[in-house]
């Protein structure tokens, strides 16, 4: 069972400092206040059904949380075609997705992610789509009250010069990179790859404090090295176009430890472990519907292009239109998914354990299935 404990706002704020996460969430949007995207929630679950006879039907409302940023750009065709996505300021109640399932849902999302983790240890949301470095700290602040339900998001960084003579990874060796996110996952991301790569002392790093400061390197000098996340990327290159970005990231860790199986896991979706328990029909209603999500934002960027900006999450159609290709949103679930996120996690673990929560995650943290 989950531990109890409310954490404070300061609490869960020193946790995210720490690991650097508030960079990564906002990447995507300001930290602007959460948005309703539903009702408020159903008073209470019940059972219902039409006579004895019949099987009886849960009726549950199942409450989502996700932050701006890439791991929320896969949810959108969900959110609309579930509960629509309101005007700012409005609610709407949630409707029956299917006609007798008694599964509705609600939605919120997030500029500031100190408003998501304490709703998730207390229990006012179900689901919600965070950064994997956060999953297995939830899962060891509430002692194995969380599981992790997919992967939703795979590694947005790459490198962006106006250097032509940098075109692969290895190229790096002797130069100077400017980037964000020191002490957390993207300086233990960078200095793994660096080190499979052979070139760890060749390269200097010099940290910034935000994603913007990097850019303002790069449109200072073109010729400078640094590394951003999407939608930074993309919008750095439309504001200079003697910038490139020819390294992502997210490839150079597959030809490095693609074998293994892990990925570059940046985002996944967690859930209450009472919520899994307790509503496994609900569950699997959300995996089905969010990998539809996901085909979606895939095979129809303009139209997912326009729901990201209705939600909040873009500010620009342009700029969402160019970035959600390279928002590596994906929806990997059951062992594909435990495969790509453990390896990523053993590479946090093994540079920082408390980038993880102190411990690695046990098998019960990967939700496989019914």
């Amino acid at each position: 069972m989950a531990d109890k404990r409310t954490y404070s706002r300061r609490e869960v704020l020193a946790i995210m400092a720490g690991l650097g996460l508030t960079g990564f969430l906002g990447a995507c949007g300001g930290s602007e206040q959460a948005q309703d995207q539903g009702s408020e929630q159903a008073q209470g679950d019940q059972a219902v059904g039409t006579d004895a006879n019949e099987a009886q039907v849960e009726d549950v409302n199942v409450r989502v949380a996700a932050l701006k940023g890439p791991t929320a750009i896969g949810l959108v065709q969900m959110m609309d075609t579930t509960s629509g996505i309101p005007a700012e300021g409005a609610s709407e109640a949630p409707t029956e997705v299917a006609e007798g399932s008694g599964i509705t849902y609600s939605y919120s999302i997030s500029g500031a992610p100190d408003e998501v983790l304490p709703l998730v240890i207390s229990g006012d949301v179900d689901i919600a789509l965070v950064p994997s470095n956060a999953a297995a700290v939830l899962y060891n602040k509430t002692k194995g009250g969380v599981r992790v339900i997919d992967v939703n998001t795979l590694g947005v960084l790459s490198v962006v010069t106006g250097d032509a003579s940098i075109q692969a990874f290895e190229d790096l060796a002797g130069r100077t990179v400017y980037m964000s996110g020191q002490g957390a996952s993207p300086e233990y991301t960078l200095n793994y790859l660096l080190e499979q790569a052979g070139i760890k002392d060749q390269v200097s790093v010099e940290w910034k404090s935000e994603h913007t400061e990097v850019a303002s390197v790069l449109a200072t000098d073109p010729t400078a090295v640094g590394v951003l996340p999407e939608p930074f990327t993309t919008a750095t290159l439309a504001q200079n176009e003697s910038l490139s970005a020819p390294i992502v990231l997210a490839d150079v860790w597959d030809k490095y430890a693609g074998a293994t199986g892990s990925k570059y896991v940046m985002g996944v979706t967690v859930a209450r472990t009472e919520f899994v328990d307790e509503h496994p029909a609900a569950l699997e209603d959300f995996l089905a519907r969010h990998a539809e999500s996901v085909q979606y934002t895939a095979d129809d960027v303009d139209g997912a292009a326009a729901l990201v900006v209705e939600a909040g999450i873009v500010a620009k159609e342009p700029i969402a239109k160019k970035a959600i290709p390279k928002c590596n949103v994906v929806c990997l679930t059951g062992e594909e998914m435990k495969d790509a996120l453990s390896g990523y996690l053993q590479v946090l673990f093994d540079a920082d354990a408390s980038s993880v929560g102190g411990a690695l995650p046990e098998d019960d943290f990967y939700y496989l299935g019914a």
